[in-house]
């Protein structure tokens, strides 16, 4: 299978749909969002690059009309393909004055499909000329992860091992630093990628919502509890559920998550019958879980039953190598989402970005970029950076020095950075030779 550029975003409200489409757009290669949901296809839009949606019409709460709409305000240029189960003329021409390239009527043959989809994405030669031609040549990448650093090959190698089987994956790591994408790469590249995969934050679920949101409840379990409903462990049945910020578990859940992992299975809230369970477990956390057990916050059996296989993600500090490949794939990302065009980066600024620490990790980085693509004009140059990157200011309290002697220090910093070539620095400093040759005399 040879893999493409494209993101192909489906949404449709009918799973089986939804799970035959990516199984025959992954057989060409093609990169795949799910969204069950008007409300969701938007967040997913909003967060990623998209080449084509495919969409239902009739969904519940709003419909597919409503999301075309959508797309044609804030991605003009985003072919649109509609596959209905209830074609009418009204939708046929309602959809054409929206914009969309094809429209495809449930049930419908794969050989259609593909003809819908291949007329779709040409029907925007400008983004196929920028997707094949100007998009930044990745050295190392598997699933979302970027980088071609020994310690991020490192991770690639782990996950090819154990994505094919269900041990309990522990994955550490700073805040920011991809740990929810290396979860991603677990469960879609290996044999269960056809199965659910569930993300839950244990950090955004009150404490006393998490234990019935995990495991589900029975009717009358609480107030509120009308009728019997499923948790996120039976939803993600023969998948994979990544508990992500597994250190903000309260003890009583952690004691039920070890019950999970000994006997596999679940027990609802509120009853005293259990549910055979078979479901992978990955958890992730940005906390020191050892110091944890040492202040008796979380369970030590428990913290041996989560990392039968323990992956490392390291800060960007300690791989800044990758800084160049992460800054292509944003620039491209948001390049295409704001510009319609893949936006480059000048050295110096490029210089710049793989000088500082990024305490905030990849996330950061993301960020500082977008801002910049949605600031410059053409390219990304050195005025489109924050202060703190341009000037690498330490605000503790021994440097708080004079103006002049801090000008002076970064001068000295730059020329240094630069090997004494005062050209390169004059750039980076925004000031003409001149000026820098006058500053060098004072």
């Amino acid at each position: 299978m040879v893999l493409k550029k494209e993101n192909i975003l489906i949404v449709d409200d009918d799973i089986n749909i939804l799970e035959l489409l990516q199984r025959h757009l992954h057989t060409w290669g093609y990169h795949v969002y799910k969204a069950i949901s008007v409300r969701e296809a938007v967040n997913i839009l909003k967060d990623n690059t998209i080449n084509l949606l495919i969409t239902d019409l009739k969904m519940p709460e709003i419909d597919g009309f409503e999301l075309i709409k959508f797309v044609s305000e804030h991605y003009p240029k985003l072919p649109k393909l509609i596959v209905t189960g209830y074609p009418s003329v009204q939708d046929s021409l309602s959809a054409i004055k929206s914009g969309v390239a094809e429209y495809l009527t449930k049930p419908f043959t794969k050989n259609e499909l593909k003809l819908a989809v291949d007329k779709s994405l040409a029907s925007n030669p400008t983004f196929q000329k920028i997707s094949q031609k100007e998009a930044p040549k990745e050295n190392t990448s598997y699933g979302e992860i970027i980088g071609a650093s020994q310690k991020i090959t490192a991770v690639i190698e782990i996950i090819k091992r154990v994505k094919n089987n269900k041990a309990t994956i522990f994955i550490n790591g700073e805040s920011g630093t991809g740990k929810e994408l290396v979860a991603l790469a677990i469960h879609y590249q290996g044999k269960f990628s056809r199965a659910p995969f569930i993300v839950v934050n244990c950090g955004a679920i009150p404490e006393n919502l998490l234990e019935s949101e995990l495991f589900g409840y029975v009717k009358g379990a609480f107030t509120g509890a009308d009728n019997d409903r499923n948790g996120f462990f039976q939803a993600s049945n023969g998948g994979t559920i990544f508990l992500d910020e597994i250190g903000n578990a309260s003890l009583a859940v952690q004691s039920r998550l070890l019950r999970v992992l000994q006997e596999k299975k679940v027990m609802k809230v509120g009853s005293q019958k259990t549910e055979d369970i078979d479901v992978r477990i990955i958890s992730a956390t940005n906390s020191d879980l050892k110091e944890l057990i040492n202040k008796n916050l979380f369970r030590e059996d428990l913290y041996y039953r989560l990392t039968v296989v323990e992956i490392n993600v390291a800060p960007l500090r300690e791989r800044k190598e990758d800084i160049p490949l992460l800054v292509d794939k944003f620039l491209f990302k948001y390049g295409i989402e704001y510009k319609d065009r893949y936006v480059k980066i000048s050295p110096e600024a490029l210089e710049i970005l793989q000088r500082h620490d990024w305490p905030g990790n990849i996330r950061e980085l993301e960020n500082i970029l977008q801002h910049a693509v949605i600031m410059c004009d053409t390219n990304i140059e050195v005025s489109h950076l924050p202060n703190h990157l341009k000037y690498n200011i330490d605000f503790s309290t021994s440097a708080l020095l004079s103006l002049k002697e801090m000008e002076k220090q970064y001068i000295q910093k730059v020329l240094n950075a630069t090997n004494n070539n005062k050209t390169k620095a004059a750039k980076i400093l925004q000031i003409d030779r001149k000026t820098i040759r006058q500053k060098l005399s004072e």
